[in-house]
């Protein structure tokens, strides 16, 4: 190795690695790097715009009459009235240098809402319900299992068990359980919003019962999965 590199000056580096069977790249490594041309740092450009400039540009930028305004309209705009403070491009430059490359003005800020919920304490405060499918004995048949849930205890008030889903069935189940259960205020029943849920019979047995009616939110795909006593409407 030592020898190619004596006589690398002389025949070059890569000749002599490959005239002595060394590896060219194990040559490099024991040379070591090369040492580091200082260079002085560059001088500025005559044409750069001093500090008053500099600001004066901003000001400008900052201007009610600029401020909505892009660097390019202000440059095109200025340029249509005579006045040259700066091209384009120093106009970003010096916007990105003070931070405001984008917008200039404070933008609308969306705050994180809390999700809502419905709560119960007790028992007969809350009712959940929905409607399953379930498979039937003969292949391409199936039921339809209607359930209302007690939110707070897990108890089942009611259930009904059909051929298919109907408004009309749901508005005879929900109207029995409530008779069977004595309730007569205080109850809310929260729903998804399948066509039965929504349907105009149960909206109308509900407001005839006083019962406050609650409905996921639309494209909202886990408002009926909240544990506990607690239901996210």
């Amino acid at each position: 190795m030592e020898t190619a590199l004596a006589v690398a000056p002389e025949i070059g580096l890569a000749s002599a690695c490959r005239a002595l069977g060394v590896s060219r790249a194990t040559a490099y490594r024991h040379r070591g790097p090369r040492p580091r041309v200082h260079r002085p740092p560059r001088p500025k450009p005559a044409l750069a715009l001093s500090d008053d400039e500099r600001s004066e540009v901003l000001d400008v930028l900052h201007s009610e009459r600029f401020v909505d305004d892009s660097p390019a309209q202000v440059y095109a705009t200025l340029l249509d009235e005579g006045t040259y403070l700066a091209s384009e491009r120093t106009m970003y430059r010096l916007l990105a240098a003070a931070g405001e490359s984008r917008e200039r003005r404070p933008q609308l800020r969306h705050p994180a809402y809390a999700v809502p919920e419905l709560l119960a304490t007790g028992p007969n405060q809350l009712w959940s319900w929905d409607i399953t499918k379930l498979k039937g004995p003969v292949k391409w048949t199936s039921y339809s299992l209607y359930v209302l849930l007690d939110v707070f205890s897990r108890y089942v008030p009611g259930w009904l068990l059909a051929h298919h889903e109907s408004g009309t069935l749901a508005d005879r189940l929900i109207s029995e359980t409530v008779e069977q259960e004595g309730i007569t205020e205080g109850l809310t029943i929260h729903a998804d919003r399948g066509p039965a849920m929504t349907s105009k019979p149960v909206a109308l047995l509900l407001a005839d019962l006083g019962i406050a009616k609650s409905h996921s939110r639309p494209h909202v795909s886990n408002d009926c999965e909240t544990g506990g006593a607690s239901w996210a409407a």
